[in-house]
């Protein structure tokens, strides 16, 4: 990682800052003392708004069943949190390497406040895995193309944070306001959607300022290659909703065929959109995206 020239910081910015850091003050709790883990969540009953589950607006999900809709609901639970578990993880890995550090000086306060409330995410999302589900799926990271300049570099970092924390919002914000869903589940997303917000206002914040750090620096079929990058992480993302080894758990017979025939199905498109709707919105305003076509991957 290179060292990075400063931020354009602008009174925005510093106006963010502050406001944000003080709400993470104020709104400070304690997670080991938040949650009240029930022995078990009844198997019988969804674990998931159904529209969010990943058969949903296809034929599959009046084939599957009552029964199986309930126990996929289980498993799609069980991966959603277990995506958020490796997707944190390594946000802090990135974030810790570049407190403190050069280009970095100015939002290194809000930092702290956003390590430490991340870090208490991954802990009560893997408690949730490890409690209900009994393990935490794997994850597969995304690589690079090549290597980036250390503009294009930290750039991508936090467009790619500020994507997964979009994505991860709007299921929090639909399961924590489904009456369906146990009080656990809706605690769980509540919590996180609560302090999402503030992390989603700061990263929109920051992302359009490396934008235009990184602008300044590269040349136009740079900011291509970046933007195509980017593209390809959004289907990447969405596409790590589809897990076979969750089918498998839910006890369909050819895990992989439904998984492959769901990424295929135009019927899913509508909600792949829905649910990344806001963070595509952000990039096609702020000049990081041309258009709203993503590749197929």
């Amino acid at each position: 990682m290179g060292v990075a020239a400063p931020l354009p910081v602008t009174d925005r910015f510093l106006e963010v800052l502050e406001r944000l850091s003080s709400r993470s003050i104020e709104e400070y709790y304690n997670p080991y003392q938040q949650f009240d883990w029930p022995e078990k969540l009844e198997e019988g009953q969804l674990w998931m708004t159904p529209e969010l589950l990943t058969v949903y607006g296809t034929p599959f999900y009046e084939e599957l069943g009552e029964e199986t809709i309930h126990r996929l609901s289980k498993w799609e639970s069980i991966n959603f949190y277990s995506l958020n578990v490796h997707g944190i993880r390594e946000l802090l890995i990135e974030v810790v390497g570049r407190i403190h550090m050069p280009g970095f000086e100015v939002p290194s306060d809000f930092f702290h406040h956003f390590i430490g409330e991340e870090n208490e995410h991954m802990w009560f999302f893997a408690e949730f895995c490890r409690r209900y589900g009994d393990k935490i799926y794997g994850s597969t990271a995304m690589r690079a193309d090549s290597a980036w300049e250390p503009e294009v570099e930290n750039f991508l970092v936090f467009a790619r944070i500020l994507f997964f924390e979009e994505l991860v919002d709007h299921y929090n914000m639909r399961m924590a306001q489904d009456e369906s869903l146990c009080h656990t589940i809706r605690e769980v997303n509540r919590i996180h959607h609560q302090d999402e917000s503030r992390h989603i206002a700061f990263g929109r914040e920051l992302v359009s300022l490396l934008f235009k750090r990184m602008k300044d620096t590269v040349s136009a079929q740079r900011l291509a290659e970046v933007e195509a990058y980017l593209k390809r992480y959004v289907v990447y993302s969405v596409n790590s909703l589809y897990n076979p080894h969750v089918y498998r758990d839910a006890g369909i017979a050819d895990p992989l065929a439904l998984r492959n025939a769901l990424v295929a199905d135009e019927g899913r498109r509508p909600y792949e959109r829905k649910a990344i709707r806001k963070p595509l919105g952000f990039f096609l305003k702020s000049g990081i995206f041309t258009d709203d076509v993503l590749p197929v991957v």
